[in-house]
C-alpha cells in the first residue's frame, strides 16, 4: 500500500472532523452555567411580573365592577375642589401683589438714591448760578450742560418768577410793596428744583403784593 492510500484510510481527528485547522484546539462547548449574569435584582422581580398579553383582565375587571359607587359624595367633592381652586387663585394673587410691591419698592429706592445724588449736586448749582451772574459768556454754556443732563434723570429748575407765591415751591425771605393784591414772586434769589415731580428744594424769592 503506498503513502497516498495509508493517508487515506487513517482516521481524522477530532481538530479535522470539524474543519479546523491541523493542531488547532477545538472550543469548549457552552454550558447552562455559562448565561450572562444579571445585572441587577430588578431582573429578578421584572421577569417574574412577566405574563402573555391580556392575562389578569377579566380579574381587574371583576373588582373594578364591584365598587359600589354610591357612596361618593359627588356635591362634596366639587366643593372641595373649588375650596383648592380658591386657594390656589388667593395664593397666586398674593405673589402678584408682593411681586408689584417689591417691583415699586425697589424703584421708589432707586429714585431715592438718585434724588440724594442730585440733592448733593445743588451746592454745584448754586456755585455755578452765582458764577454766571457775574461770567455769563464764560459760564453760561457749563451750567446749560449741566441742567440738560441732569433734567434728563428727572431734575427740574421750578419757573416762579411774576407768578402767584405758592409755599410750598417757594420760601418768601424778601418782601416789597406793590399795589396790593394778591402776593407775587417779583424775584427768584435762588433756584428751587423738583425731582421726578416731587420738591427737592424750595426757591429763595423776594416777593411783593
Amino acid at each position: 500500500m503506498d503513502d497516498a492510500t495509508a493517508d487515506a484510510n487513517e482516521p481524522l481527528d477530532d481538530a479535522n472532523a470539524s474543519g479546523l485547522p491541523h493542531g488547532a484546539t477545538p472550543p469548549m462547548p457552552e454550558s447552562p452555567d455559562d448565561e450572562p449574569e444579571r445585572e441587577t435584582e430588578v431582573d429578578d422581580v421584572t421577569d417574574s411580573m412577566r405574563r402573555p398579553a391580556g392575562a389578569g383582565d377579566d380579574e381587574f375587571d371583576a373588582i373594578v365592577g364591584e365598587i359600589d359607587y354610591s357612596d361618593v359624595d359627588v356635591p362634596a367633592l366639587l366643593a372641595e375642589r373649588e375650596e383648592y381652586k380658591g386657594m390656589a387663585q388667593r395664593i397666586q394673587a398674593d405673589f402678584d401683589n408682593f411681586r408689584k410691591r417689591s417691583a415699586a419698592q425697589s424703584l421708589a429706592e432707586a429714585d431715592r438714591a438718585s434724588g440724594r445724588l442730585a440733592e448733593a449736586l445743588l451746592p454745584v448749582l448754586d456755585a455755578a448760578e452765582a458764577a454766571f451772574v457775574r461770567h455769563p459768556d464764560e459760564v453760561g454754556p457749563l451750567l446749560n450742560q449741566m441742567l440738560v443732563e441732569l433734567k434728563k434723570h428727572g431734575l427740574e429748575t421750578l419757573d416762579l418768577e411774576d407768578k402767584p407765591f405758592d409755599p410750598e415751591f417757594a420760601e418768601a425771605v424778601a418782601h416789597e410793596p406793590g399795589d396790593g393784591g394778591e402776593p407775587i414772586v417779583s424775584e427768584v434769589l435762588r433756584s428751587g428744583y423738583t425731582w421726578k415731580g416731587r420738591i427737592l428744594r424750595a426757591a429763595m424769592v423776594k416777593t411783593k403784593d
